[in-house]
């Protein structure tokens, strides 16, 4: 990983997101390339007047042709530099790391914590990786012994079984990297409350750490109310809903193996008797609650990513819409409806004006009583926007 000899050439005039600091170069951008790189080889960026911009790794086969690393001219990409990067993402986790309460969370968020394609959560005492491009690939066995030596778990586990992947030309990988493999259900905390973890097939990397912040935020409105919770996963949400008091929550999710994991996590948390559950496509059951009169107090929606592409987005703003103009009509008036999207290809803005017209056509009126977003565990760097991909809306709705 020293210094490249390859050079990729942008055309005149592409060479502006590489001076804000934009960690990616699509291949339209590209004049020519000098010097064959193979997948994951460390490429020096120059712009059209022959000026050294930026250095990164190239991904001959995706559109991001380069994810930019450094800056500095003197900067190489070696272990050292995974080291400084590592131990600064570390350090902006010093508070997590230090609270007892809270064991479950992310260390790594790849280009926002500058190591483009890099993923990586803690779960206890097991860290899980995601790899996600070829450069990330280039640096794994140096950050695998980094991670071992920095963090000290019992065991690090690869979870490389996303689509985003294919784009890389890297075949999807899960297993074991280093030390011990988790055992089928791990236990960690959040919030002082336990939860079981599936890191070897639950989604994402196991859990949706992202949530934490809304999950702890959005409770204490639950009190005393009943609660619909339409895609509960493995029920972190309903659990602490259920523990701040909520008079009864109803969970939803399509897995019923999820649903297994929730039930136990509710029973291990003491409040299996206030929480009920319920597998399903939540769209019907949604449909049904509404045919059959039923309301609540509190629905949240927290559906999975309906736009993975650009050409999506249409589609996906459709199904935002039908599915707050169904919570809405099972809120009785002034009920609270917590709803979010994990779409990075819908913005915010966009985000609001489906809400907006999913109310319109529900016949209610909604007051925006605050928003929510991602952990500070998922920072968004300011030259990156591309990292805000969770945003979400508390609405009263008369």
């Amino acid at each position: 990983m020293d210094s490249a000899k390859s050079k990729v050439l942008l055309k005149k005039g592409r060479e502006k997101s590489v001076l804000q600091r934009h960690p990616w170069i699509y291949s339209g951008s590209i004049a020519r390339v000098e010097g064959n790189p193979l997948p994951g080889a460390v490429v020096e960026v120059i712009d059209a007047r022959g000026q050294w911009l930026a250095r990164g790794h190239y991904s001959p086969r995706s559109q991001i042709r380069v994810r930019l690393a450094t800056w500095e001219a003197e900067e190489g990409l070696d272990r050292a530099f995974v080291s400084r990067r590592l131990q600064r993402a570390l350090a902006g986790r010093a508070a997590l790391e230090a609270d007892p309460g809270t064991n479950a969370y992310r260390l790594v968020h790849a280009e926002s914590d500058g190591l483009p394609g890099v993923v990586v959560d803690r779960y206890g005492p097991f860290l899980v990786v995601q790899i996600l491009s070829q450069g990330a690939a280039a640096w794994q066995s140096e950050l695998v012994e980094l991670l071992a030596a920095h963090c000290a778990p019992q065991g690090i586990y690869e979870r490389s079984d996303v689509s985003v992947r294919r784009l890389e030309g890297l075949p999807a990988r899960s297993g074991p990297l280093w030390g011990r493999e988790p055992p089928p259900q791990v236990e960690v905390l959040e919030a002082g409350r336990s939860f079981l973890v599936d890191l070897r097939a639950g989604q994402k990397t196991g859990a949706y750490l992202d949530q934490r912040p809304n999950r702890l935020r959005l409770a204490p409105h639950c009190a005393g109310r009943e609660v619909l919770d339409a895609f509960s996963y493995t029920g972190w949400c309903a659990v602490h809903a259920a523990a701040a008091g909520a008079a009864s929550v109803w969970g939803w999710d399509s897995s019923s193996e999820a649903l297994e994991l929730a039930r136990e996590n509710a029973r291990r948390n003491g409040v299996d008797g206030r929480v009920s559950w319920e597998s399903g496509n939540s769209f019907e059951l949604l449909r049904d609650c509404r045919d059959s009169g039923r309301l609540f107090d509190v629905v949240i929606l927290d559906p999975p990513k309906f736009a993975s592409r650009r050409s999506q987005v249409d589609a996906a703003t459709r199904g935002y819409k039908d599915i707050n103009l169904l919570g809405m009509q099972l809120l009785r008036p002034g009920g609270l409806l917590a709803t979010f999207s994990c779409s990075g290809h819908v913005d915010a803005d966009l985000f609001q004006k489906v809400v907006f017209g999913a109310g319109l056509d529900a016949g209610r009126d909604a007051q925006i009583l605050g928003r929510f977003c991602q952990g500070s565990d998922h920072p968004v760097l300011l030259s990156f926007p591309q990292g805000a991909y969770l945003k979400g809306l508390l609405c009263r709705v008369y």
